[in-house]
């Protein structure tokens, strides 16, 4: 005969109670120990230039190679000068790169007196292409009509004939007035694509009142791997925008797998800014930045907890 429950002993309803929180935990359980590992990816560093010479040095030039004048595109009006030129509107003792004793690169953008724009350009093809990796710069901005700052890669198959944009372009970082000083921008060009997979989505507004002159450097970066892109500001750990080989056009290439160089350049003018160059705009115009880096990413399993027994 069944003992009614209101009627069980006091150690019969003990062992019940135990049997039932039993029986409870054994979900929990499975769940511990079905978990899948998971991968940590940790980040060493690679290579870097943290511009820490003296006020009024040059940048290394054993890394860093400066566009000297030649062909702009996109109908930009500045003219590059490297920091040895002195030919006009070049000069030497007024360089529009340079590092300021600070632990910072100074780009600079200047308006002269025949109203003409001098700036700088500057690249890592000769010393540091990587392929993967976190590829980031800590930089502060002066925003401006017409002024058109950039941090960016191209592809190393340039060298070898292949034109722009089957090379393949990351624009890690650009600003441009109409984005408004607190937002910037990153996106990626192939063969057939331009500001591919969401231009828009790949905007990135700062957060509590930020902007690109808020006094603070931010940190522009990409997470970079094979067939994935990785956009972020300031925390890695929460990248804004990432585009896959997937989500380029189906007829197309996706030409991100290959090694890039670096490139940082303030350019005036051209097609993108909204509006140009005007009275408003400051000469001189600078770009700051703190260092640029590239990280080797370390991922390693992290095994399931294991239920205690």
């Amino acid at each position: 005969m069944r003992i009614p429950n209101q009627m069980a002993s006091p150690t019969t309803r003990t062992a019940r109670l135990i049997r039932l929180k039993f029986l409870a935990a054994i979900p929990l359980v499975l769940l511990l120990v079905a978990r899948p590992a998971r991968a940590q990816t940790n980040w060493t560093l690679a290579w870097s230039d943290e511009f820490n010479g003296a006020a009024g040095a040059a940048p290394d030039a054993s890394i860093w190679t400066f566009k000297d004048k030649g062909k702009n595109y996109n109908n930009e009006l500045e003219i590059y000068c490297a920091p040895s030129d002195d030919v006009a509107p070049c000069s030497a003792s007024a360089p529009n790169i340079f590092e300021d004793g600070n632990g910072n690169l100074v780009i600079r953008a200047v308006r002269t007196a025949s109203g003409a724009w001098t700036s700088g350009g500057m690249n890592t093809s000769h010393a540091e292409m990587p392929q993967y990796g976190r590829i980031e710069a800590r930089i502060k901005l002066t925003p401006g009509d017409g002024i058109w700052p950039a941090f960016w890669m191209l592809g190393s198959d340039q060298f070898t004939g292949t034109p722009w944009p089957a090379c393949g372009e990351v624009d890690i970082m650009e600003w441009v007035p109409q984005f408004t000083p607190t937002t910037t921008s990153g996106t990626e060009h192939g063969p057939g694509y331009s500001g591919c997979c969401g231009t828009e989505n790949a905007k990135f507004t700062f957060p509590g009142g930020g902007r690109i002159d808020d006094g603070n450097y931010h940190t522009y970066g990409v997470i970079w791997s094979e067939n994935k892109l990785e956009y972020y500001r300031d925390d890695p750990a929460q990248p804004f925008f990432t585009v896959t080989s997937a989500d380029i056009p189906a007829d197309k290439q996706w030409v991100f797998n290959q090694p890039f160089y670096l490139i940082l350049n303030l350019a005036a003018g051209g097609q993108l800014p909204t509006p140009g160059p005007d009275a408003s705009t400051p000469s001189p115009a600078d770009m700051l930045i703190d260092y640029v880096r590239v990280y080797r990413a370390d991922t390693t399993a992290i095994s399931a907890p294991v239920a205690k027994r």
